[in-house]
């Protein structure tokens, strides 16, 4: 499909973000007014697309672009979108499907990480190092711990295939860097740092004293 033709804004269109809060087999957004929405991610199929949605700009209407990432199941349909703030969508363009109202707008990063999780079929196994921290930082608190001792596992393996067993931190330190990276900017990707960290260290000495 071919980029859809955008109008630029002079000035940028900000509407209120979810949050998102990522759990293993559950998706909890935190709506702008305080709801919180919980959708069972098992027994979902999941889908991206260009889509917009429509709104009132300085007295007119306006088809905002947005990219859709849909969540279908037997109970319910959800919308998870970009937020609207790249420009409206051309009018002689190729038809986009429309977001509905009730469609959670969540900052590009977290769709982004939230997108790759789910259409691919949300596997912690699946996951690099890098990948392993753009999800923590949308993960519940819990799951955040979890995830930082996957990548703390896969830290180990890389550190010792390339140099063996019996080591000092700053490998693993090199080898979590993306998780480090991720901890500077979310709370939530710094619980993950803190796991992978102590998961690693209670490795190497289990290692060690073998």
């Amino acid at each position: 499909m071919g980029r859809t033709a955008l109008y630029r804004d002079p000035v940028p269109f900000r509407p209120a973000r979810a949050e998102v809060h990522l759990e293993p087999d559950v998706l909890v957004l935190r709506m702008p007014d305080g709801r919180q929405r919980r959708h069972p991610l098992d027994g979902t199929t999941s889908f991206a697309c260009d889509g917009f949605v429509a709104a009132r700009i300085d007295a007119r209407w306006e088809r905002r672009f947005v990219r859709m990432l849909v969540l279908e199941s037997p109970r319910e349909r959800v919308f998870v979108i970009t937020p609207p703030d790249h420009g409206a969508v051309a009018p002689n363009v190729v038809r986009v499907p429309e977001a509905p109202p009730e469609a959670a707008i969540v900052d590009v990063n977290a769709w982004d990480a939230l997108a790759d999780w789910v259409l691919g079929g949300g596997r912690l196994s699946a996951c690099a190092i890098a990948d392993l921290a753009r999800i923590a930082a949308i993960a519940s608190p819990q799951f955040a711990v979890v995830i930082g001792e996957v990548a703390a596992q896969r830290a180990l393996e890389l550190v010792w295939a390339a140099r063996g067993p019996l080591r000092g931190g700053s490998d693993i330190e090199t080898a979590v860097q993306p998780l480090s990276h991720a901890a500077r900017e979310s709370p939530r990707a710094a619980e993950a740092l803190v796991s992978a960290l102590a998961h690693a260290a209670g490795a190497t000495r289990r290692r060690r004293h073998r």
